[in-house]
């Protein structure tokens, strides 16, 4: 929030009462000018020399609003959110009222990712002035983050009342439908602020299209958004990670690896791409080639996905007892994941050995859970003589 309106009140403030003492109408006078003095100071980003005019006011009014204010912006803009905090806090102790205070604790709190705290100040805030766009799509962005999807949207919808193409609150509603995967809503969103900023278009706006249009594995669309990212910013690692993808997507692994290549000149050390590359090169038959890339990822950290390619490159060379020895590995933390079970049968089938494979995935559903893929395997197994 700016201070412009902040400042027009301690220009007011009462220094010409015929009434009060001179030396009293003296003190008033040196706060009004210290107020002054202090938030241009704020205003020009002259943090040291700001703080020393509102402290010497604190000097003679320990109590005074514009002060107390001005002592937690600086805390803000330092990033020192929990002094900030204090200072708002005593603000409000004598000031209940004051919004500046109220935006600007909301806002410390919602920078500590305290968001329920951050919501009920900026609710008190609303109390006062209903009608703050600023505030109203803070507050929406706040019950996102909560994970309250219904008050979320109901406050963005309430700004786009007052503001039809407010950009924070399509962008916000944008990635409240991404968040809980309705990505066709998402993207009317994000279409929406593409079609009116589309001569200054923010390039997260050309990547949340992209990544909408891989979830909905509507790939050559995604490419097209990932695509115009690149011409904006040609090292990009969302939409350089989002080409990759869209292109692993459409089951065309060297045009994907052109991508994976280009990430890892920027960052060699990404395990997860070193995987991703991986993957595109057992795809393409090139096991040993995936095997240095798994490897790699594995000299960094430990990675599952390092561990399952290297296993499924035993199983394509044949090498069927030493892929079940790792996916079984792979299984004590990951006792859930579909996948190995299916993998470690029809490594068992391979071998000849049907009742293992039916024995796994039996041990699959007895946790409780279902899957298409194995069940249609049981049947499978069942149906072969």
């Amino acid at each position: 929030m700016s201070n412009t309106t902040l400042n027009q009140e301690v220009d007011t403030m009462d220094t010409e009462d015929p009434d009060r003492p001179s030396e009293e109408q003296e003190e008033l006078k040196k706060i009004s000018e210290l107020s002054k003095r202090g938030y241009q100071y704020l205003k020009e980003n002259l943090l040291s020399e700001s703080e020393e005019c509102f402290q010497e006011i604190i000097e003679f009014d320990d109590t005074n609003n514009y002060a107390l204010v001005g002592l937690g912006d600086i805390a803000r803009k330092k990033r020192n959110f929990r002094e900030a905090i204090k200072y708002y806090q005593e603000c409000l102790l004598h000031h209940e009222g004051n919004n500046y205070a109220l935006f600007g604790l909301a806002d410390c709190y919602k920078a500590l990712r305290l968001f329920s705290q951050a919501i009920k100040i900026w609710e008190r805030y609303l109390d006062h002035d209903d009608s703050n766009v600023t505030v109203l799509t803070r507050v929406a962005d706040a019950y996102r983050k909560v994970k309250d999807f219904k008050k979320s949207k109901e406050v963005y919808l309430r700004v786009l009342e007052m503001e039809s193409d407010n950009a924070y609150a399509l962008i916000g509603l944008g990635h409240l439908h991404y968040d809980f995967r309705e990505y066709s809503e998402a993207l009317k969103y994000w279409e929406r602020m593409l079609e009116v900023h589309k001569e200054n278009v923010d390039i997260r706006v050309l990547t949340s299209l992209g990544n909408c249009h891989r979830k909905l594995k509507t790939f050559e669309q995604g490419l097209y958004y990932f695509g115009k990212a690149l011409e904006m910013e040609p090292k990009n690692f969302y939409a350089l990670f989002g080409m990759a993808d869209c292109h692993r997507g459409l089951n065309q692994p060297e045009k994907a690896l052109e991508y994976w290549h280009k990430i890892l000149e920027i960052d060699p050390n990404n395990k997860v791409i070193l995987t991703r590359e991986g993957d595109s090169y057992m795809d393409m038959g090139m096991y040993d080639k995936a095997e240095q890339y798994y490897k790699a990822a594995l000299n960094i950290e430990f990675d599952v996905y390092a561990i399952l390619g290297l296993a499924l490159i035993n199983k394509k060379r044949g090498n069927f007892e030493e892929a079940i020895e790792s996916l079984f590995g792979l299984m004590k933390n990951d006792q859930k994941n579909h996948r190995l079970y299916t993998e470690i049968a029809d490594c068992y089938l391979n071998l000849g050995k049907k009742a293992k494979a039916l024995e796994t995935l039996m041990d699959y559903q007895k946790l409780g859970m279902r899957n298409m893929y194995v069940s249609d395997m049981i049947e499978q197994i069942r149906q072969v003589n």
